[in-house]
């Protein structure tokens, strides 16, 4: 389930978005972070599944649309439909509101839920 992002949760979020391959500099990291706990259109979602954190998604309010900035999953548990789980509950909240998109980062991943679903 997808919970929402609290700063007592900055070093889980912090090590799941370093596994993002643009944002694995320490002060691309903490920036990123730092935009999450100070921007009201910027909201971050952590995926709890059983008693343990296995992923995130950060999205970005743009008018209608909200945009899928970064998603990572724990390696260690790929392959198990985990980030295909986070976007379809992140789909579920933003809609009929706001059409959920893609950046250039994301739009591969977000498309292959589209085919798989």
């Amino acid at each position: 389930m997808l919970i929402r992002y609290k700063k007592s949760m900055e070093k889980i979020a912090m090590g799941l978005l370093s596994f993002m391959p643009n944002v694995k500099e320490v002060k691309k990291l903490q920036g990123t972070i730092q935009e999450y706990n100070d921007n009201p259109n910027w909201h971050l979602f952590l995926w709890k599944d059983e008693d343990d954190i296995r992923g995130a998604i950060g999205v970005a309010i743009d008018g209608d649309d909200a945009i899928v900035q970064h998603i990572s999953v724990d390696p260690s548990h790929r392959g198990n439909g985990i980030g295909k789980q986070m976007v379809c509950e992140l789909r579920n909240m933003y809609a009929p509101m706001h059409q959920v998109m893609a950046t250039d980062e994301t739009k591969n991943f977000l498309e292959k839920c589209e085919t798989e679903a």
